[in-house]
């Protein structure tokens, strides 16, 4: 017989309790887990020779070779060789697919990630103050997000990088002549390692000023409703101020909406970075992710030799951060989603 003293969870401490208890999404959470750990210092632990262009081309997966090893004094001077395993194969320059995937997905996470970070910022805001002011300010703020989603994102985007692409590798390549000039040894070298992401950084902006209006819409919704509890009329009646009302009393009640549909944006912000890359609108070389990678394997796919773990194991993984992250979506929708308490 239930106890019925028990004091009940509180909604949020429920939610949790309901997505542990469902595998999809644990699985899909440990396994997300795994690939950001292991594409954050995967890269980093693996041996110089397999990072650096070798004649060793079209390795098949598994297959051994001797590659030299570069001097630390003199890079272009050997001092012998190393026996090296090339478990996924290596591609058109002698690279280890596997270094390649996994600083491909460094690439893409982090243009995920960022991208949802600036969409996180801009939606939340503007679906909060919509929202809650309401009104003549609530219908020209949400038809402006009606316009803006009238037209094509990725002629949006398109647009932004070929406008700001340019302008930023000369504002980059000016700010490491200037650290140059003045002795700034490591901002020098900082600015010359972001000069290849320069796409990157205009990627991450448009797609984060163009996926927010979505979040801006399910905010808003959700102020709609939560501005007429009692626990807002309250806070009005003592006199507290509509930005202290906002941040003290609505958001704190909206993080798990916002993190549930954050899980649902990332997926499609980095299927669009991929799908740009393979165009060969995305990032320029020598960086690489998902997208330009798969774009690499598709250019030496022949009839005459099938060379297929280039586009092989690019395309699982990011198909299954995919699958994983829309899991994960799904189950921290199901878990806090009030009409679906038991």
């Amino acid at each position: 017989m239930p106890d019925s003293t028990a004091v009940p969870l509180s909604p949020s401490r429920d939610g949790w309790r309901r997505l542990r208890r469902n595998r999809a999404a644990l699985v899909s959470l440990w396994f997300l887990v795994i690939v950001m750990v292991a594409s954050a210092l995967g890269p980093v632990f693996m041996a110089e020779e397999k990072k650096a262009s070798s004649d060793t081309v079209f390795a098949r997966p598994g297959q051994t070779a001797h590659l030299a090893i570069a001097d630390p004094q003199d890079p272009t001077q050997s001092t012998g060789t190393r026996r090296v395993t090339f478990w996924l194969g290596s591609d058109d320059h002698g690279k280890d697919v596997l270094y390649r995937v996994l600083a491909g997905a460094r690439v893409s996470l982090v243009v995920g990630l960022a991208a949802a970070a600036v969409n996180l910022l801009i939606g939340v805001a503007y679906g909060l103050v919509a929202g809650y002011l309401g009104g003549r300010i609530d219908a020209i703020m949400m038809r402006s997000v009606d316009l803006l989603y009238a037209l094509p994102r990725i002629l949006i985007i398109m647009v932004l990088i070929s406008a700001y692409s340019d302008s930023l590798v000369n504002g980059i390549d000016a700010g490491r002549l200037w650290a140059q000039a003045h002795g700034w040894s490591r901002l020098e070298q900082f600015l010359g390692l972001l000069l290849p992401y320069n796409r990157m950084l205009v990627v991450i902006l448009s797609l984060g000023l163009i996926e927010w209006l979505t979040m801006a819409r399910i905010v808003r919704g959700q102020v709609l409703v939560l501005r007429e509890a009692q626990f807002v009329t309250a806070a009005r009646a003592m006199g507290q101020s509509t930005w202290n009302i906002m941040a003290r009393h609505l958001l704190p009640n909206l993080w798990t909406v916002i993190l549930t549909y954050l899980t649902l944006t990332i997926p499609a912000v980095i299927l669009t970075e991929s799908f740009r890359s393979f165009l060969g609108l995305g990032i320029d070389e020598p960086a690489a992710s998902w997208g330009s990678l798969l774009k690499q394997g598709a250019q030496v796919i022949n009839p005459l030799e099938s060379r297929w773990w280039l586009l092989a194991f690019p395309a699982a993984l990011l198909s299954a951060t995919l699958l994983a992250l829309n899991f994960l979506g799904d189950g921290l929708r199901d878990a806090f989603d009030p009409r679906a308490r038991d």
